[in-house]
């Protein structure tokens, strides 16, 4: 339900995307809006203060002060920051509130919502649901992806396809989507939530009792996540395996959906998904039961999925450059997400180039798939002497290290392998603003080679 902002003083925690959204929309409905960025203003922060400013957002730096937090009815945080930081401790003793950005949407609008969490896949299932929606609705993608659903608030949807993070979740406490989608779980984000089952606890939140959504889609292919599951009591899908009913699976080479026992529809053959890997049929089965659940016909499903190209920096096919298959999955910033991209080589001659700052997760699995789908590895980055010394002790040895990425690539070029890959298993911080820049700098360099 909407509330009335009209002269309520809301502070933002961060000059974030997410936050500045936030604040834009509260200033429009007549609140009174303090951003406070711990961060110490820089340049690049110039075009979103003076917006800010010119309509009136007061904002600060490098402090969070008494005069900002004081008499604040709310706080909307962003989802960088860390549950353990001062500023959540100051604002309980003052007795003001936190929620996420994403659950300000989500009260402000009747608007329903498709959210879609997990540890790696969410991206590409967001992209693809709403793709398909697309075809007979207004579906826009928001949330995690990088499109806060506040600034979406004053257009016009039917449903909003909104990929959520644990970072999000861990504050939106009366965040109910209509239908609510948990890709797979691995260990990610630990110092952040101060250990693995806050995290766990974090992504379960959104399928919690008191908030339960219309429907849970669940990854039955996931040992954890399938589990949980078990303890869920609404009405739920799975994916990855066939049940007697609400499943989406795969048999004889195609994507099959089963709403009732005994009615098995066909939706598409696996060679007309440009998707590739078994991960990322995964999420083409989560996609295919969010869309059957709204209503969506097979002929509307079926095209949709054919046409749907992966997104930048999942997986993405750079070209053939030298010789050589290049793809660009910037995105993969844990080993688990360059796992699942790793096998979807098999057979190939692959040159991974990995590393970047390091999360300090356990690697054994990933030195596993190595040995069966890496002929060489390139190392860079802060991670690089902890990987090389996790990989040797693993038993695999053909490592080279790069003192930077440029560097990294040209050595990939000289290699007589099939295919180089970039998938970090790594976050990208030590060398740039985000996955994304890694990911065009990487295309960028690689396509001025030919």
């Amino acid at each position: 339900m909407k509330r009335n902002w009209f002269d309520k003083k809301v502070l933002i925690l961060g000059l974030s995307k997410s936050g500045t959204a936030a604040a834009e929309y509260l200033n429009a409905k007549g609140a009174d809006c303090y951003i406070t960025e711990k961060k110490e203003y820089n340049e690049k922060m110039a075009a979103d203060v003076e917006k800010m400013n010119n309509l009136g957002i007061k904002t600060e730096f490098g402090n969070h002060s008494d005069e900002f937090l004081d008499g604040a009815y709310l706080a909307v945080t962003s989802p960088g920051i860390p549950p353990c930081a001062e500023i959540f401790s100051r604002l309980k003793e003052k007795k003001v509130p936190v929620i996420s950005e994403i659950e300000l949407a989500f009260k402000e609008t009747g608007i329903p919502f498709i959210a879609v969490t997990g540890t790696n896949g969410k991206t590409t299932t967001t992209m693809l649901t709403s793709f398909i929606l697309n075809r007979e609705y207004k579906a826009p993608v928001c949330g995690n992806i990088g499109i806060p659903p506040t600034s979406l608030l004053n257009g016009d949807a039917d449903y909003f396809v909104c990929e959520v993070s644990s970072f999000q979740l861990q504050y939106s406490r009366c965040f109910r989507p209509q239908i609510a989608v948990w890709m797979n779980f691995t260990p990610d984000h630990i110092d952040w939530h101060g250990g693995l089952e806050n995290y766990f606890a974090a992504k379960a939140g959104l399928f919690a009792k008191e908030k339960m959504p219309a429907f849970a889609v669940f990854n039955a292919l996931d040992e954890r996540v399938y589990e949980f599951s078990k303890t869920y009591s609404g009405e739920k899908f799975y994916f990855g395996k066939e049940f007697e009913k609400n499943c989406a699976y795969i048999k004889e080479g195609a994507v099959y959906f089963k709403r009732k026992a005994g009615e098995e529809e066909k939706i598409i053959d696996l060679n007309e998904i440009q998707l590739v890997g078994n991960h990322n049929y995964q999420n083409v089965m989560a996609s295919v039961i969010c869309a059957k659940i709204v209503g969506l016909g097979n002929e509307n499903i079926y095209n949709a999925i054919k046409e749907f190209a992966p997104p930048e920096h999942r997986c993405e096919y750079v070209g053939t450059v030298l010789e050589k298959e290049v793809y660009n999955d910037s995105k993969a910033t844990n080993p688990e997400a360059s796992v699942f991209a790793l096998k979807s080589f098999a057979g190939k001659t692959v040159t991974l180039i990995a590393g970047g700052r390091d999360k300090n997760t356990d690697l054994t699995e990933m030195c596993n798939v190595m040995k069966e789908c890496v002929h060489d590895v390139i190392l860079l980055g802060e991670a690089k002497e902890r990987f090389e010394s996790e990989f040797r002790k693993n038993g695999y040895n053909n490592i080279i290290t790069a003192n930077g990425f440029e560097e990294a690539i040209d050595k990939a070029f000289e290699l007589d392998n099939q295919v180089i890959l970039l998938s970090p298993a790594c976050a990208s911080f030590d060398m740039f603003s985000g996955y994304e820049e890694r990911g065009r700098v990487f295309k960028d360099y690689v396509l001025s080679k030919k």
